[in-house]
């Protein structure tokens, strides 16, 4: 380790100080994995969600999409794990909640709200693919759920369910 006049080792701080530290990011811009998690997640979720949007556009107009870090409700019964029907969860976790449109504690109208919870998801899919298999089922039952239709309606492909 190199050491400064005083016999002090440089430290990154002062290596820094003195124009020697890192000079600009490490990845360009353009680059796939300059993307955060959270943005790649983003972009994720749009891709699941743009077939049904193309089928169900009309009728999911005024649907928005929100993603959350984690979730912040909780089960109605901590003993059961009962969820009420606008929720998609697997076991005790929450994975989805679909907020309906109403009024909000200003007086201003609120549309109604998917909200996905990112970190509950990714850490139930070992594989990108399975990210996106998953968000694809969440997203079916969640506007099914908007829609008051059957899941296998929003989407004949359907093959399985997250738990509740």
């Amino acid at each position: 380790m190199h050491r400064a006049r005083h016999g002090r080792p440089l430290s990154s701080r002062s290596a820094a100080r003195r124009g020697r530290g890192i000079r600009g990011p490490v990845l360009p811009a353009g680059v796939p994995a300059w993307r955060s998690r959270a943005e790649r997640f983003d972009l994720l979720v749009l891709e699941a969600f743009a077939p049904i949007d193309r089928r169900w556009h009309d009728r999911i107009a005024k649907l928005d999409i929100a993603v959350d870090e984690v979730p912040k409700i909780r089960a109605l019964d901590p003993n059961s794990v009962t969820w009420p029907p606008e929720v998609v969860a697997e076991g005790p976790v929450p994975l989805s909640r679909l907020v309906p449109a109403g009024v909000d504690r200003h007086g201003a109208t609120t549309r109604a709200r998917l909200v996905l919870f990112r970190r509950p998801l990714e850490l139930r899919a070992k594989r990108q693919e399975d990210l996106v298999d998953l968000l694809n089922e969440v997203l079916v039952r969640q506007v099914a759920t908007y829609l008051g239709i059957d899941p296998e309606v929003v989407d004949p492909d359907l093959t399985g369910e997250p738990d509740d």
